[in-house]
């Protein structure tokens, strides 16, 4: 399988916090250095979060705006990909920094249940943050936290409510949302192969399904997302040293696949998005 794998970091999130794990990066500086070094060991999209100085979600877009300019300025080429999700923030808030046209951003399709909250995306919001996409050039990476995600993305991609082309990422192992099991995995697989066979996919794993379904990703050609935000250790007895060990475990899994790493420039030829600035 000679088809390069885009790895994805997900460097910060909005729940861990350095109690959790202290490599977790929280001010803008520290994302900056921890997405270079990530980079280094393989990542080619920096999926963003920012906080507050009291480690809170934030959805500030000058926090935004001061990250975006660090990663261009220090990790040359990688795709900027913001999040709108919605723990760092309420109705139109949650796209507030799209102005400033990152490469891609997340965005949740349809609600479902979290650990201790329900996440909703209501259909005029979600069809609200599509438009903002539109406006700025903004490739969504849909994520999908079930079956009716997958098929909602499919069904918007197709009338034009999401800008350039589909990417979707299967996201497993949320409590109370859609588990890490592999009949679902291949049948989500399935699934984006006759319904969407132009599409490219993606899959992360949350906590300790996050290598498993790193290994299933790599395995079935598709690609996936490592990181802090889904996963604090490196091994159910250690905390994970950095995103970059992360991402770099996940590089390993390339390898024993034979699979190439995809660098920021094939990740961008591979999703269709525009050249780096």
């Amino acid at each position: 399988m000679s088809t390069p794998c885009i790895l994805c970091c997900a460097i910060t999130g909005s729940v861990p916090t350095k109690a959790n794990n202290p490599a977790v990066p929280t001010t803008v500086a520290e994302q900056i250095e921890s997405s270079h070094a990530a980079v280094e060991a393989g990542a080619s999209i920096i999926h963003a979060h920012v906080r507050n100085d009291d480690e809170t979600p934030s959805s500030d877009p000058e926090k935004f705006a001061r990250l975006k300019e660090g990663l261009e300025k220090h990790c040359p080429g990688v795709i900027v990909q913001f999040s709108t999700g919605g723990r760092s923030g309420a109705g139109k808030s949650r796209g507030g920094m799209l102005s400033l046209r990152p490469d891609m951003a997340s965005l949740s399709v349809g609600s479902n249940n979290f650990p201790t909250r329900v996440y909703e995306n209501a259909p005029d919001l979600v069809d609200w943050l599509a438009s903002e996409m539109r406006t700025f050039e903004i490739n969504p990476e849909v994520e999908a936290f079930d079956l009716s995600h997958i098929l909602q993305a499919i069904r918007r991609h197709e009338v034009g409510d999401l800008y350039g082309n589909l990417y979707v990422q299967f996201v497993m192992g949320v409590k109370n949302a859609m588990p890490v099991d592999r009949e679902v995995f291949d049948f989500y697989v399935q699934t984006m192969k006759q319904r969407a066979p132009e599409a490219n996919w993606c899959a992360a794993g949350v906590g300790a399904g996050q290598l498993t379904v790193n290994e299933w990703a790599i395995a079935a050609g598709g690609h996936t997302r490592a990181g802090l935000e889904d996963n604090v250790r490196i091994d159910k007895d250690n905390l994970a040293p950095s995103n970059a060990a992360l991402i770099a475990r996940a590089a390993e899994l390339c390898e024993k696949y034979e699979r190439p790493v995809a660098t920021p420039a094939q990740a961008r030829e591979i999703l269709g998005l525009r050249a780096a600035p």
